[in-house]
């Protein structure tokens, strides 16, 4: 999969937006709705919209979206009933930016919460959550600190696993190497790590973990969150077997002025045409509210984006997250380039 945006024919939007009017599913542009297109599977996001309902009384009308929104929101034109648009991974976001399906917002509630480096400069986009891209360890090795950088390094040949290059996980953090380091510097790293890896990029993240566990690998670059769901799942499960092979080391670039830690993000926009537009405005207000950060932190273990809210125990036993400080933005402008690499030096094959 590539990170930049694909552009469908003309005729598959125009089908997109005949699907919508046939679906049966109806939208209202009163003061106590609000429209949601979100490419984030809804089980994983309904507990914070019904709380939200539930606490101010508008409802949250809820469309997954898995591919296309573009096109969609496109097609349906200033007719378009959606009012928040809501996505995973940065360049997703960016792309709905850059294609003018969105409008910026000027929230101080917004400004407060969300530090400058994972929001939009001109207010168009804002994280809400913050998935970290970390090392899957073995248990019984003793690594407590890694750089991005290590993970080519020699002593790892033959024992690190990971998933497709092309993944917008891996070609965001590659992004962020090239950002860090240069081009031709960063095609080495992928090289030499392509050179390290036990088997095929493949899988998921939590095929890292159950390939530790069954001893094909020694340590992997994974997403943290995906731990906290292993390590509390069904004790006895397979999913906690592989939670317990394994711990959580926070990588660092090697740069000395950028000692953090790679993020991607959950975020959303609000949509140009909105009809609800002061309704879009205060779901988002309240996404980074303590209740709703909370939720985040402990439903899904990702990394809540507002200082200070209680972390799941598993989430807070990985320590202090200290985030990359390089924009999301600096980084987003490499994803074709990262993308490209991943061809380059035949990563996937």
């Amino acid at each position: 999969m590539r990170f930049e945006s694909r552009r469908r024919p003309a005729f598959y939007a125009t089908l997109l937006a005949g699907a919508m009017l046939f679906s049966g599913m109806t939208f209202s542009a009163t003061a106590q709705e609000v429209n949601l297109y979100t490419t984030r599977e809804p089980r994983l996001i309904q507990p914070l919209l019904d709380e939200f309902a539930k606490d101010t009384g508008v409802k949250v009308n809820t469309v997954f979206v898995k591919d296309g929104l573009i096109e969609r929101v496109k097609a349906e034109g200033d007719k378009s009933p959606a009012d928040v648009l809501m996505t995973v991974d940065i360049g997703n976001l960016l792309d709905l930016v850059e294609a003018g399906v969105t409008q910026p917002v000027d929230s101080k509630v917004l400004r407060d919460v969300i530090p400058e480096n994972l929001r939009g400069a001109d207010n168009q986009w804002y994280t809400l959550s913050l998935r970290d891209r970390v090392a899957y360890v073995a248990a019984d090795l003793d690594v407590k600190a890694i750089t991005y950088e290590a993970f080519a390094d020699p002593r790892w040949k033959g024992k690190v696993c990971i998933r497709s290059g092309q993944h917008p996980y891996n070609t965001a953090l590659i992004a962020a190497m090239i950002a860090h380091n240069g081009l031709e510097a960063t095609e080495d790293w992928l090289r030499n790590l392509k050179n390290n890896l036990a088997r095929k990029a493949a899988g998921g993240d939590r095929d890292v973990a159950r390939d530790i566990l069954g001893g094909i690998c020694d340590i992997g670059i994974a997403n943290a969150y995906y731990v906290g769901r292993m390590k509390n799942a069904e004790p006895g499960s397979d999913a906690h077997k592989w939670g317990e092979a394994i711990k959580v080391v926070r990588p660092t670039f090697a740069n000395e002025d950028s000692r953090g830690t790679h993020v991607n993000i959950s975020g959303a926009a609000v949509a140009r045409h909105a009809p609800n537009r002061e309704e879009a405005v205060r779901l988002l207000e309240y996404l980074v509210s303590d209740k709703a950060q909370a939720m985040y932190a402990k439903a899904n273990y990702e990394y809540p984006v507002k200082e200070g809210v209680e972390l799941d125990p598993v989430v807070e036993s990985f320590g202090k997250l200290v985030v990359d400080p390089l924009p999301l933005t600096e980084i987003a402008k490499h994803r074709k380039e990262a993308s490209e690499l991943v061809d380059k030096v035949g990563f996937n094959n």
